[in-house]
């Protein structure tokens, strides 16, 4: 069974309308691809379309899925909710500065207001005016957050300043776990959540990312304390974006949402520890993950307690912007 208050139940997604990669975030995410020829509205087409299969997937699993449109033409990463957006279980909404300035237009009072509306919020903690001092914390991209044993897990990047992490943790209550993480030219990993993701029962890593022998086994260890299962990625398996996954709660049990090109690249054993607690839930997202990301980087899971005393699971409700 999976430990309770890790997997989310509810989850906000953004679906732009002027979808395209960030020229601002290339140089240090060596994920992200240029769309050099591409037609900038067929694009953003596909992107649109991408976002709403991901939720129609969801929802069909039983998870209940807040839909947001965004048709502003300056947001091109406003796909990815979860760097600037995250709640938690006893109320609280985070809100984080942002590394690149034209990002930082993604935080949404609109979002916010929804959350407290239809969800029991009793405080917003704002810690985007951090971004004037040039300190930055991208959310749950740059954290990934244990949150029953209450541990940060953090790779370092120019996307995580120690002073925020530093905020955040001792605000919340989360005891941060950092280390080095480096992709194959040597520059470090940007986000912690495109090499590894914590669920109820296992967690998927990309060990091989660590250039330290201390730090990939106190990272093993730490991941394993809960009785979880440890799944290790290869280098090449976190390019395909296998790390970029979250565990939601359907209906019928727990789901594992990571893009068809990160589940073709799991094998036949990573596949059967993730499917001993977790169902697989594979939506095709390759236009999004030009951007550098997928789809755990397109959630922003809701650990809220609803407001009505049950919330039913229905269609995607579309928000507009």
């Amino acid at each position: 069974m999976t430990a309770p208050g890790q997997a989310p139940a509810a989850v906000v997604l953004v679906r732009p309308h002027a979808f395209r990669p960030n020229p601002l975030t290339l140089a240090d995410n060596a994920f992200q691809a240029a769309a050099a020829g591409e037609d900038p509205a067929v694009l953003a087409r596909r992107a649109h379309d991408e976002v709403t299969a991901l939720a129609d997937a969801l929802a069909d699993a039983g998870v209940r899925v807040h839909l947001f449109d965004d048709p502003e033409p300056d947001r091109p990463d406003s796909v990815f909710p979860n760097n600037w957006l995250s709640t938690h279980a006893d109320g609280r909404v985070a809100l984080f500065p942002m590394y690149a300035e034209n990002r930082r237009r993604e935080r949404r009072g609109d979002v916010v207001e929804f959350l407290k509306a239809a969800y029991r919020v009793h405080e917003v903690v704002d810690l985007s005016g951090l971004e004037h001092d040039g300190v930055f914390l991208e959310g749950t991209g740059a954290m990934v957050l244990d949150h029953v044993a209450r541990v940060a897990y953090v790779a370092r990047s120019r996307r995580v300043d120690p002073v925020a992490l530093d905020r955040f943790c001792r605000g919340f209550g989360y005891e941060p776990v950092v280390f080095d993480a480096v992709d194959a030219g040597g520059r470090a990993v940007y986000h912690t959540n495109v090499l590894m993701s914590v669920a109820g029962e296992y967690a998927l890593a990309g060990l091989e990312l660590l250039p330290s022998a201390a730090e990939r086994s106190r990272l093993a260890e730490r991941l394993a304390a809960g009785g979880r299962t440890v799944v290790p990625l290869t280098a090449a398996q976190v390019g395909e974006f296998a790390g970029n996954a979250l565990e939601v709660q359907g209906s019928d049990g727990p789901v594992l949402a990571l893009s068809a090109r990160a589940a073709a690249s799991l094998t036949r054993e990573q596949r059967a520890a993730v499917e001993a607690s977790a169902r697989l839930l594979p939506v095709a997202v390759p236009t999004v993950e030009l951007a550098g990301g997928s789809v755990r980087c397109m959630i922003a899971g809701v650990h809220l307690e609803p407001r009505s005393a049950v919330v039913p699971v229905s269609v995607p409700e579309s928000v507009p912007a």
